[in-house]
């Protein structure tokens, strides 16, 4: 069984906190005989967090780090780490030493032990300004409506997972916050969650602007589009296409009829053309067409994706007579 632990860090510009959490994992992994790696991943530091790392290593020779040319964001940062690791159970945190990991321990037993894909932080007593607290609070309940999954803090930092579960998650732009959707979505539903602490801000200041706060929402909407109707796009384009046709093939039709059963009854009626609910049903008509003639092309396009027939399979089996065939 692998015994090995991976800890992926991504970071950007934390070179005042390296030399303090290299320090403080350290000891946790001592106390409690752990054996992990430490996944360093450097999102285009502009301060000399490259060069503490490299000095770093020395003192600790389980360090492995990656630098990255420019800044490409913490979601990048995750998923190459996730590609890296060698252990049989991944543990993300932050650099910024608002992450404790003395929470390291605990977790890594509730995935070992208790089973859990996925294990995910819950700061319940925070040391962030309303600004930040009140959004988040927002946001938390948003992604529990949508996803079904009762966590309390989906952007903890601090979480731990089965690494073959993180291994088959792509990640980019602010998918991060959404690792515990993907994971379900994926078929991994053993979700967990452990109160942790958290810390105040020790060195530098937050990276976090109030962009998060609209990126949030807009990747949440993204996901909730792309897990449902990513395979079947004429599900989504044809059905409102249909509806929208057909609201306006009825209307053409009632402003037709009612025109003839004026004419038949010798009853002064307005020109049609000059009606505005003529006007709308052919707009309603056309924009139908555009929406199914839409779909179709995503199916053709979807047709021609490599990735159109790829699922995740959890584990095999194979009988000694079958590998014997």
């Amino acid at each position: 069984m692998n015994k090995l632990i991976s800890i992926a860090i991504p970071l950007y510009n934390e070179a005042e906190s390296l030399p303090e959490l290299l320090a403080w994992i350290d000891k946790v992994l001592v106390d409690s005989s752990l054996e992990a790696e430490v996944i360093l991943v450097d999102d285009g530091s502009t301060d000399e967090s490259w060069q503490v790392i490299e000095e770093l290593s020395s003192s600790y020779p389980y360090i492995r780090a990656m630098r990255f040319a420019r800044n490409y964001g913490k979601a990048a940062g995750l998923h190459c780490a996730f590609q890296a690791a060698r252990g049989d159970v991944l543990i993300t945190m932050d650099a910024d030493l608002q992450d404790s990991p003395d929470e390291i321990p605990e977790l890594v037993r509730m995935i070992r032990e208790d089973g859990y894909d996925l294990v995910s932080g819950w700061k319940k007593k925070r040391y962030d300004p309303l600004s930040k607290t009140i959004p988040t609070k927002l946001y938390n309940w948003a992604t529990r409506k949508m996803s079904g999954i009762h966590l309390h803090d989906f952007n903890c930092g601090l979480k731990a997972y089965r690494t073959k579960v993180v291994k088959q998650i792509e990640l980019y732009g602010d998918m991060h916050r959404y690792v515990p959707v993907l994971a379900k979505r994926m078929g991994y539903e053993k979700i967990g969650e452990k109160v942790v602490q958290h810390r105040p801000r020790k060195y530098g200041k937050t990276k976090y602007g109030l962009s998060r706060f609209i990126k949030g929402p807009l990747d949440l909407l993204t996901l909730g589009f792309v897990s449902t109707y990513g395979k079947r796009p004429m599900h989504l384009f044809g059905t409102l296409g249909s509806i929208s046709f057909v609201i306006g093939f009825l209307m053409v039709g009632y402003l037709i009829l009612s025109k003839l059963y004026a004419m038949y009854h010798e009853i002064p009626a307005k020109n049609i053309a000059t009606m505005s609910a003529f006007y709308i049903a052919l707009t309603a008509m056309v924009i139908g067409a555009q929406l199914f003639i839409g779909g179709f092309v995503a199916e053709l396009v979807r047709g021609t994706d490599p990735e159109r027939n790829r699922y995740m399979i959890d584990e095999t089996l194979e009988s000694a007579a079958a590998k014997s065939l």
